[in-house]
Protein backbone atom coordinates (compact mmCIF):
# COMPACT_ATOMS: atom_id res chain seq x y z
CA UNK A 1 0.00 0.00 0.00
CA UNK A 2 1.29 3.99 -0.66
CA UNK A 3 2.13 4.98 2.29
CA UNK A 4 0.19 8.61 3.37
CA UNK A 5 1.93 11.14 4.68
CA UNK A 6 0.05 14.26 6.65
CA UNK A 7 -3.55 12.48 5.83
CA UNK A 8 -2.70 12.48 2.32
CA UNK A 9 -0.93 10.11 -0.26
CA UNK A 10 2.99 11.29 -0.96
CA UNK A 11 2.26 9.69 -4.44
CA UNK A 12 -1.29 10.81 -5.72
CA UNK A 13 0.26 13.83 -8.01
CA UNK A 14 2.54 11.33 -9.24
CA UNK A 15 0.16 8.20 -9.85
CA UNK A 16 -2.53 10.59 -10.99
CA UNK A 17 -0.47 12.16 -13.67
CA UNK A 18 1.01 9.11 -14.77
CA UNK A 19 -2.36 7.41 -15.42
CA UNK A 20 -4.13 10.48 -17.20
CA UNK A 21 -0.91 10.89 -19.72
CA UNK A 22 -1.34 6.77 -20.45
CA UNK A 23 -4.83 5.92 -20.37
CA UNK A 24 -5.09 9.72 -22.76
CA UNK A 25 -2.57 7.69 -25.56
CA UNK A 26 -4.40 4.43 -25.16
CA UNK A 27 -7.57 5.91 -26.02
CA UNK A 28 -6.10 8.26 -28.97
CA UNK A 29 -4.45 5.05 -29.98
CA UNK A 30 -7.69 3.19 -30.42
CA UNK A 31 -9.64 6.24 -32.03
CA UNK A 32 -6.53 6.68 -34.35
CA UNK A 33 -5.44 3.12 -35.55
CA UNK A 34 -7.62 0.92 -33.13
CA UNK A 35 -5.57 -1.65 -32.00
CA UNK A 36 -3.69 -2.76 -35.49
CA UNK A 37 -0.50 -0.92 -33.86
CA UNK A 38 -0.21 -1.70 -29.96
CA UNK A 39 -1.22 -5.55 -31.39
CA UNK A 40 1.84 -5.72 -33.92
CA UNK A 41 4.63 -7.05 -34.11
CA UNK A 42 5.23 -9.97 -31.62
CA UNK A 43 2.22 -9.86 -30.05
CA UNK A 44 0.66 -12.95 -31.70
CA UNK A 45 4.13 -14.82 -30.44
CA UNK A 46 2.94 -14.28 -26.93
CA UNK A 47 -1.01 -14.79 -26.87
CA UNK A 48 -1.12 -17.90 -28.75
CA UNK A 49 0.87 -20.33 -26.42
CA UNK A 50 -0.23 -18.07 -23.42
CA UNK A 51 -3.96 -19.07 -24.56
CA UNK A 52 -2.29 -23.06 -24.73
CA UNK A 53 -1.29 -22.99 -21.44
CA UNK A 54 -3.97 -21.28 -19.57
CA UNK A 55 -7.21 -23.24 -21.00
CA UNK A 56 -5.08 -26.13 -22.08
CA UNK A 57 -2.60 -26.97 -19.69
CA UNK A 58 0.24 -27.04 -22.55
CA UNK A 59 2.59 -24.04 -23.44
CA UNK A 60 2.37 -24.73 -27.29
CA UNK A 61 2.06 -23.25 -30.94
CA UNK A 62 0.62 -24.68 -34.17
CA UNK A 63 0.87 -28.33 -31.92
CA UNK A 64 4.69 -28.21 -30.83
CA UNK A 65 6.38 -27.16 -27.63
CA UNK A 66 6.69 -23.90 -27.28
CA UNK A 67 10.78 -22.60 -26.40
CA UNK A 68 11.22 -19.24 -27.90
CA UNK A 69 8.72 -17.60 -26.05
CA UNK A 70 8.84 -17.96 -21.72
CA UNK A 71 5.68 -18.13 -20.40
CA UNK A 72 5.38 -15.08 -17.95
CA UNK A 73 3.89 -12.76 -20.68
CA UNK A 74 2.13 -14.91 -22.53
CA UNK A 75 0.42 -16.24 -19.45
CA UNK A 76 -0.08 -12.34 -18.67
CA UNK A 77 -1.77 -11.63 -22.00
CA UNK A 78 -3.71 -14.69 -22.88
CA UNK A 79 -5.21 -13.96 -19.02
CA UNK A 80 -5.69 -10.23 -19.75
CA UNK A 81 -7.22 -10.15 -23.33
CA UNK A 82 -10.55 -12.35 -22.60
CA UNK A 83 -12.19 -9.07 -22.93
CA UNK A 84 -10.01 -7.61 -26.29
CA UNK A 85 -6.62 -6.36 -27.43
CA UNK A 86 -7.96 -3.15 -26.25
CA UNK A 87 -8.47 -4.38 -22.42
CA UNK A 88 -5.32 -5.89 -22.49
CA UNK A 89 -3.91 -2.82 -23.02
CA UNK A 90 -5.53 -0.96 -20.75
CA UNK A 91 -4.84 -3.30 -18.09
CA UNK A 92 -1.04 -2.85 -18.99
CA UNK A 93 -0.89 0.75 -18.27
CA UNK A 94 -1.90 -0.23 -15.17
CA UNK A 95 0.55 -2.33 -14.74
CA UNK A 96 3.05 0.88 -16.06
CA UNK A 97 1.09 3.02 -13.25
CA UNK A 98 2.26 0.97 -10.54
CA UNK A 99 6.17 1.14 -11.83
CA UNK A 100 5.60 4.46 -11.07
CA UNK A 101 4.76 3.46 -7.57
CA UNK A 102 7.86 0.83 -7.81
CA UNK A 103 10.46 3.37 -8.59
CA UNK A 104 9.58 5.76 -5.48
CA UNK A 105 9.87 2.20 -3.39
CA UNK A 106 13.20 1.98 -5.09
CA UNK A 107 14.08 5.14 -4.32
CA UNK A 108 13.75 4.99 -0.97
CA UNK A 109 15.39 1.98 -0.17
CA UNK A 110 18.68 3.28 -2.26
CA UNK A 111 18.72 6.47 -0.80
CA UNK A 112 16.43 6.53 1.86
CA UNK A 113 15.38 9.84 0.77
CA UNK A 114 11.60 10.27 0.34
CA UNK A 115 12.40 13.47 -1.72
CA UNK A 116 14.42 11.77 -4.10
CA UNK A 117 12.43 9.15 -4.45
CA UNK A 118 9.49 11.45 -5.23
CA UNK A 119 11.13 13.51 -7.59
CA UNK A 120 12.02 10.05 -9.51
CA UNK A 121 8.75 9.32 -9.45
CA UNK A 122 7.69 12.55 -11.37
CA UNK A 123 10.43 12.01 -14.04
CA UNK A 124 9.03 8.32 -14.53
CA UNK A 125 5.62 9.62 -14.71
CA UNK A 126 6.55 11.33 -17.74
CA UNK A 127 9.21 8.89 -19.40
CA UNK A 128 8.46 8.53 -22.70
CA UNK A 129 10.06 4.79 -23.36
CA UNK A 130 7.52 3.81 -20.28
CA UNK A 131 4.47 5.81 -21.91
CA UNK A 132 4.43 4.74 -25.37
CA UNK A 133 5.43 1.08 -24.49
CA UNK A 134 2.45 0.41 -21.99
CA UNK A 135 0.16 0.82 -24.12
CA UNK A 136 2.11 -1.54 -27.17
CA UNK A 137 1.35 -5.44 -26.32
CA UNK A 138 4.86 -6.22 -26.02
CA UNK A 139 6.69 -7.84 -23.13
CA UNK A 140 8.80 -5.04 -21.59
CA UNK A 141 6.32 -3.45 -19.45
CA UNK A 142 5.52 -6.51 -16.93
CA UNK A 143 9.26 -7.06 -17.20
CA UNK A 144 10.19 -3.89 -15.54
CA UNK A 145 7.46 -4.38 -13.08
CA UNK A 146 8.87 -7.31 -11.77
CA UNK A 147 12.59 -6.15 -12.49
CA UNK A 148 11.83 -3.04 -9.75
CA UNK A 149 10.26 -5.62 -7.32
CA UNK A 150 13.41 -7.60 -7.57
CA UNK A 151 15.86 -4.58 -7.24
CA UNK A 152 13.51 -3.14 -4.30
CA UNK A 153 14.41 -5.98 -2.17
CA UNK A 154 17.51 -6.18 -3.34
CA UNK A 155 18.32 -2.34 -2.27
CA UNK A 156 16.30 -3.38 1.04
CA UNK A 157 19.25 -6.20 2.21
CA UNK A 158 22.12 -3.95 1.41
CA UNK A 159 20.76 -1.43 3.85
CA UNK A 160 20.10 -4.31 6.28
CA UNK A 161 21.83 -7.29 5.69
CA UNK A 162 18.88 -9.45 6.31
CA UNK A 163 18.86 -12.26 4.11
CA UNK A 164 15.31 -12.79 3.46
CA UNK A 165 14.64 -9.73 1.56
CA UNK A 166 17.28 -10.93 -0.61
CA UNK A 167 15.76 -14.13 -0.88
CA UNK A 168 12.44 -12.61 -1.87
CA UNK A 169 14.33 -10.34 -4.86
CA UNK A 170 15.97 -14.03 -6.02
CA UNK A 171 12.31 -15.38 -6.44
CA UNK A 172 11.00 -11.80 -8.11
CA UNK A 173 14.25 -12.23 -10.10
CA UNK A 174 13.45 -15.18 -11.94
CA UNK A 175 10.37 -14.16 -12.22
CA UNK A 176 11.35 -11.39 -14.62
CA UNK A 177 13.53 -13.76 -16.50
CA UNK A 178 10.37 -15.68 -17.29
CA UNK A 179 9.02 -12.42 -18.64
CA UNK A 180 12.06 -11.50 -20.59
CA UNK A 181 14.60 -13.82 -21.06
CA UNK A 182 17.08 -11.19 -21.74
CA UNK A 183 18.13 -11.09 -18.03
CA UNK A 184 18.59 -14.62 -17.48
CA UNK A 185 22.81 -13.87 -16.87
CA UNK A 186 22.17 -10.69 -14.74
CA UNK A 187 21.61 -13.40 -11.30
CA UNK A 188 25.79 -14.14 -12.06
CA UNK A 189 26.76 -10.72 -12.21
CA UNK A 190 24.68 -9.76 -9.26
CA UNK A 191 26.07 -12.59 -7.18
CA UNK A 192 29.65 -11.78 -8.22
CA UNK A 193 28.92 -7.83 -7.13
CA UNK A 194 27.72 -9.57 -3.49
CA UNK A 195 30.45 -11.34 -2.47
CA UNK A 196 32.03 -8.18 -3.90
CA UNK A 197 30.37 -6.05 -1.57
CA UNK A 198 30.17 -8.11 1.03
CA UNK A 199 33.88 -8.92 1.05
CA UNK A 200 34.44 -7.94 4.84
CA UNK A 201 31.61 -9.84 6.16
CA UNK A 202 33.04 -13.25 6.19
CA UNK A 203 29.75 -14.81 6.48
CA UNK A 204 27.88 -12.68 4.40
CA UNK A 205 30.38 -13.12 1.92
CA UNK A 206 29.57 -16.69 0.99
CA UNK A 207 25.97 -16.76 2.14
CA UNK A 208 24.48 -13.66 0.25
CA UNK A 209 24.98 -14.27 -3.00
CA UNK A 210 24.25 -18.18 -2.83
CA UNK A 211 20.85 -17.09 -1.44
CA UNK A 212 20.61 -15.07 -4.43
CA UNK A 213 21.48 -17.78 -6.78
CA UNK A 214 19.15 -20.44 -4.75
CA UNK A 215 16.13 -18.36 -4.99
CA UNK A 216 16.98 -18.19 -8.55
CA UNK A 217 18.40 -20.86 -10.09
CA UNK A 218 16.27 -23.84 -9.64
CA UNK A 219 13.11 -22.42 -11.16
CA UNK A 220 15.49 -21.29 -14.32
CA UNK A 221 16.31 -25.15 -14.34
CA UNK A 222 12.95 -26.45 -14.01
CA UNK A 223 12.18 -24.69 -17.03
CA UNK A 224 15.20 -25.68 -19.35
CA UNK A 225 14.56 -29.37 -17.98
CA UNK A 226 10.82 -28.85 -19.72
CA UNK A 227 12.67 -28.00 -22.53
CA UNK A 228 14.99 -31.08 -22.88
CA UNK A 229 12.59 -33.03 -21.80
CA UNK A 230 10.16 -32.35 -24.23
CA UNK A 231 12.37 -30.91 -27.02
CA UNK A 232 15.95 -31.89 -26.80
CA UNK A 233 16.57 -28.31 -26.51
CA UNK A 234 18.42 -27.53 -23.16
CA UNK A 235 18.56 -23.97 -23.20
CA UNK A 236 16.01 -21.55 -21.53
CA UNK A 237 14.80 -19.73 -24.31
CA UNK A 238 15.63 -20.37 -28.20
CA UNK A 239 15.41 -16.49 -29.36
CA UNK A 240 18.71 -15.95 -28.20
CA UNK A 241 20.28 -18.89 -30.16
CA UNK A 242 18.00 -17.61 -33.13
CA UNK A 243 19.19 -14.34 -32.89
CA UNK A 244 23.10 -15.42 -32.56
CA UNK A 245 23.11 -16.83 -35.87
CA UNK A 246 20.25 -14.38 -38.10
CA UNK A 247 20.85 -11.26 -37.02
CA UNK A 248 24.56 -11.15 -35.17
CA UNK A 249 26.53 -13.67 -37.41
CA UNK A 250 24.19 -12.25 -40.45
CA UNK A 251 25.43 -8.87 -39.93
CA UNK A 252 29.28 -9.87 -39.38
CA UNK A 253 29.25 -11.84 -42.30
CA UNK A 254 27.33 -8.99 -44.64
CA UNK A 255 29.96 -6.43 -43.58
CA UNK A 256 32.87 -9.14 -44.05
CA UNK A 257 31.00 -9.76 -47.86
CA UNK A 258 30.48 -6.05 -48.24
CA UNK A 259 26.32 -7.11 -48.92
CA UNK A 260 23.64 -5.69 -47.79
CA UNK A 261 22.65 -7.75 -44.19
CA UNK A 262 19.07 -8.12 -45.41
CA UNK A 263 20.07 -10.25 -48.22
CA UNK A 264 22.78 -12.52 -46.00
CA UNK A 265 19.78 -12.76 -43.38
CA UNK A 266 17.40 -14.62 -46.19
CA UNK A 267 20.54 -16.54 -47.16
CA UNK A 268 20.72 -17.73 -44.01
CA UNK A 269 17.12 -18.88 -44.32
CA UNK A 270 15.56 -16.49 -41.95
CA UNK A 271 11.58 -15.92 -43.18
CA UNK A 272 10.57 -19.39 -42.28
CA UNK A 273 11.51 -22.92 -41.77
CA UNK A 274 10.00 -23.76 -45.44
CA UNK A 275 12.84 -21.25 -46.52
CA UNK A 276 15.07 -22.54 -44.16
CA UNK A 277 15.24 -26.31 -44.91
CA UNK A 278 15.57 -25.29 -48.62
CA UNK A 279 18.86 -23.66 -48.07
CA UNK A 280 20.14 -26.14 -45.78
CA UNK A 281 18.28 -29.27 -47.01
CA UNK A 282 20.69 -31.84 -44.78
CA UNK A 283 18.65 -30.95 -42.03
CA UNK A 284 15.38 -32.19 -43.06
CA UNK A 285 15.71 -35.01 -40.70
CA UNK A 286 16.89 -32.88 -38.04
CA UNK A 287 14.61 -32.23 -34.82
CA UNK A 288 14.95 -28.69 -33.43
CA UNK A 289 17.07 -28.95 -30.88
CA UNK A 290 19.61 -29.78 -33.52
CA UNK A 291 18.96 -27.49 -35.84
CA UNK A 292 19.28 -24.79 -32.67
CA UNK A 293 22.75 -26.51 -32.05
CA UNK A 294 24.12 -25.89 -35.40
CA UNK A 295 22.95 -22.47 -35.69
CA UNK A 296 24.47 -21.89 -32.70
CA UNK A 297 28.26 -23.87 -33.72
CA UNK A 298 27.62 -21.71 -37.43
CA UNK A 299 27.45 -18.44 -35.42
CA UNK A 300 30.02 -18.52 -32.72
CA UNK A 301 32.52 -19.76 -35.66
CA UNK A 302 31.63 -16.56 -37.95
CA UNK A 303 31.70 -14.25 -34.67
CA UNK A 304 35.33 -16.32 -33.80
CA UNK A 305 36.56 -15.32 -37.30
CA UNK A 306 35.63 -11.52 -36.94
CA UNK A 307 35.92 -10.84 -33.25
CA UNK A 308 36.19 -6.84 -34.09
CA UNK A 309 33.13 -6.75 -36.24
CA UNK A 310 31.00 -8.17 -33.78
CA UNK A 311 32.53 -6.42 -31.26
CA UNK A 312 31.65 -3.17 -32.56
CA UNK A 313 28.06 -3.79 -34.17
CA UNK A 314 27.36 -5.14 -30.37
CA UNK A 315 28.46 -1.29 -29.51
CA UNK A 316 26.48 0.35 -32.30
CA UNK A 317 23.29 -2.00 -31.13
CA UNK A 318 24.04 -0.41 -27.61
CA UNK A 319 24.14 3.29 -28.45
CA UNK A 320 21.23 2.39 -30.05
CA UNK A 321 19.55 1.12 -27.25
CA UNK A 322 20.90 4.37 -25.21
CA UNK A 323 20.00 6.80 -27.98
CA UNK A 324 17.01 6.26 -29.93
CA UNK A 325 13.69 8.71 -29.05
CA UNK A 326 11.21 6.39 -29.43
CA UNK A 327 8.97 8.66 -31.17
CA UNK A 328 8.27 6.54 -34.35
CA UNK A 329 6.37 4.21 -32.63
CA UNK A 330 4.29 7.08 -31.50
CA UNK A 331 3.29 8.16 -34.17
CA UNK A 332 2.55 5.06 -35.49
CA UNK A 333 0.25 5.02 -33.00
CA UNK A 334 -1.25 8.12 -33.45
CA UNK A 335 -1.45 7.17 -37.13
CA UNK A 336 1.43 8.46 -38.68
CA UNK A 337 3.25 6.12 -40.99
CA UNK A 338 6.12 4.59 -39.78
CA UNK A 339 9.17 6.64 -40.28
CA UNK A 340 13.39 5.36 -39.46
CA UNK A 341 13.09 2.28 -37.94
CA UNK A 342 15.28 1.92 -35.26
CA UNK A 343 17.85 -1.05 -36.65
CA UNK A 344 18.71 0.56 -39.68
CA UNK A 345 20.45 3.24 -37.65
CA UNK A 346 22.87 0.58 -37.16
CA UNK A 347 23.70 0.32 -40.79
CA UNK A 348 23.50 3.84 -41.72
CA UNK A 349 24.72 5.93 -38.01
CA UNK A 350 22.25 7.90 -36.21
CA UNK A 351 23.35 11.00 -37.65
CA UNK A 352 22.48 9.99 -41.39
CA UNK A 353 18.86 8.51 -40.15
CA UNK A 354 18.29 11.70 -38.21
CA UNK A 355 19.03 13.79 -41.49
CA UNK A 356 16.50 11.50 -43.63
CA UNK A 357 14.12 12.08 -41.12
CA UNK A 358 14.02 15.64 -41.22
CA UNK A 359 14.53 16.37 -45.13
CA UNK A 360 11.79 13.50 -45.32
CA UNK A 361 9.24 15.34 -43.18
CA UNK A 362 10.12 17.76 -40.62
CA UNK A 363 7.20 17.71 -38.57
CA UNK A 364 7.99 14.51 -37.55
CA UNK A 365 11.44 15.16 -36.66
CA UNK A 366 9.94 17.26 -33.88
CA UNK A 367 8.52 14.70 -31.29
CA UNK A 368 11.74 12.90 -32.07
CA UNK A 369 13.84 16.29 -31.29
CA UNK A 370 11.81 16.83 -28.27
CA UNK A 371 11.89 12.97 -27.03
CA UNK A 372 16.01 13.10 -27.48
CA UNK A 373 16.19 17.08 -26.02
CA UNK A 374 14.76 14.92 -22.79
CA UNK A 375 16.88 12.34 -22.56
CA UNK A 376 20.30 13.65 -22.69
CA UNK A 377 18.94 16.01 -20.07
CA UNK A 378 17.95 12.68 -17.93
CA UNK A 379 21.77 11.87 -18.65
CA UNK A 380 23.41 14.80 -17.84
CA UNK A 381 21.48 14.65 -14.05
CA UNK A 382 21.85 11.33 -13.74
CA UNK A 383 25.81 11.57 -13.73
CA UNK A 384 25.62 14.08 -11.82
CA UNK A 385 23.57 11.95 -9.59
CA UNK A 386 25.72 9.52 -10.12
CA UNK A 387 28.97 11.25 -9.03
CA UNK A 388 27.31 13.96 -6.18
CA UNK A 389 24.04 12.49 -5.28
CA UNK A 390 24.70 10.70 -1.56
CA UNK A 391 24.02 6.87 -3.01
CA UNK A 392 25.80 3.99 -0.64
CA UNK A 393 28.53 2.14 -2.72
CA UNK A 394 26.95 -0.41 -2.64
CA UNK A 395 23.15 0.38 -3.84
CA UNK A 396 24.77 2.74 -6.16
CA UNK A 397 27.02 -0.06 -7.62
CA UNK A 398 23.71 -2.38 -7.83
CA UNK A 399 22.02 0.32 -9.77
CA UNK A 400 24.54 1.00 -12.11
CA UNK A 401 25.43 -2.91 -12.93
CA UNK A 402 22.17 -3.69 -14.02
CA UNK A 403 21.92 -0.54 -16.22
CA UNK A 404 25.25 -1.67 -17.56
CA UNK A 405 24.07 -5.72 -18.14
CA UNK A 406 20.68 -4.41 -20.10
CA UNK A 407 22.81 -1.94 -22.47
CA UNK A 408 25.08 -4.59 -23.18
CA UNK A 409 22.67 -7.40 -23.69
CA UNK A 410 20.41 -5.30 -25.77
CA UNK A 411 23.08 -4.09 -28.43
CA UNK A 412 23.77 -5.78 -32.09
CA UNK A 413 21.96 -5.33 -35.04
CA UNK A 414 18.26 -6.06 -33.76
CA UNK A 415 18.72 -3.45 -31.04
CA UNK A 416 15.56 -0.49 -30.31
CA UNK A 417 14.94 1.91 -28.21
CA UNK A 418 12.35 -0.07 -26.56
CA UNK A 419 15.54 -2.24 -24.88
CA UNK A 420 16.25 0.90 -22.77
CA UNK A 421 13.00 0.69 -20.72
CA UNK A 422 14.77 -1.57 -18.10
CA UNK A 423 17.17 1.85 -17.81
CA UNK A 424 14.99 4.40 -17.53
CA UNK A 425 13.84 3.70 -13.51
CA UNK A 426 17.72 4.10 -12.78
CA UNK A 427 17.95 6.69 -14.87
CA UNK A 428 15.55 8.53 -13.53
CA UNK A 429 16.93 7.81 -9.56
CA UNK A 430 19.99 8.89 -10.26
CA UNK A 431 18.75 11.72 -12.25
CA UNK A 432 16.37 12.96 -9.31
CA UNK A 433 19.79 13.29 -7.08
CA UNK A 434 21.02 14.97 -9.64
CA UNK A 435 18.38 17.35 -9.10
CA UNK A 436 18.69 17.68 -5.66
CA UNK A 437 21.75 18.62 -5.17
CA UNK A 438 21.68 20.93 -7.77
CA UNK A 439 18.95 22.41 -5.95
CA UNK A 440 20.69 22.31 -2.52
CA UNK A 441 17.79 19.75 -1.55
CA UNK A 442 18.98 17.93 1.22
CA UNK A 443 18.32 14.07 1.53
CA UNK A 444 14.92 14.44 3.59
CA UNK A 445 15.70 11.30 5.52
CA UNK A 446 13.16 8.48 6.34
CA UNK A 447 13.05 5.63 8.17
CA UNK A 448 14.76 2.40 6.78
CA UNK A 449 12.13 0.29 4.33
Amino acid sequence: MMEKRGGRMPLAGQVAAAALVRVALWAATLACTGTRVIASGDTASYLEPGRNLLFHGQFQTAGLPEIGRTPGYPLFLAATSGGGLALASLIQVAVSVLCVYLVWRLGKAVFASERIALCAAWLFAFEPVSVVYSVRLLSETLFLAVFLLSMERLAVFLRGHDLRPLAAGGVLLAGAIFVRPAAYYLPFLLAIGLAAVCRRDAALRSKAPLVLLLATLPWLGAWQLRNFVETGFGGFSSVAVRNLYFYNAAEVAARDQQRSFEQVQQEFGYSDEATYLAIHPDQKEWNAAERLAWMRVEAERILRAHPAQALRTQAIGSAVVAFTPCAADLMRMLGAESVEQPARVVHTGALRAAAAVALASPWRALPMALFEAWLLTLYLFALRGTVRGGAPRAALALLLASAAYFLVVSGGVQAVGRYRLPLMPIVCLLAAAGMARRNGIHSGRVTRP
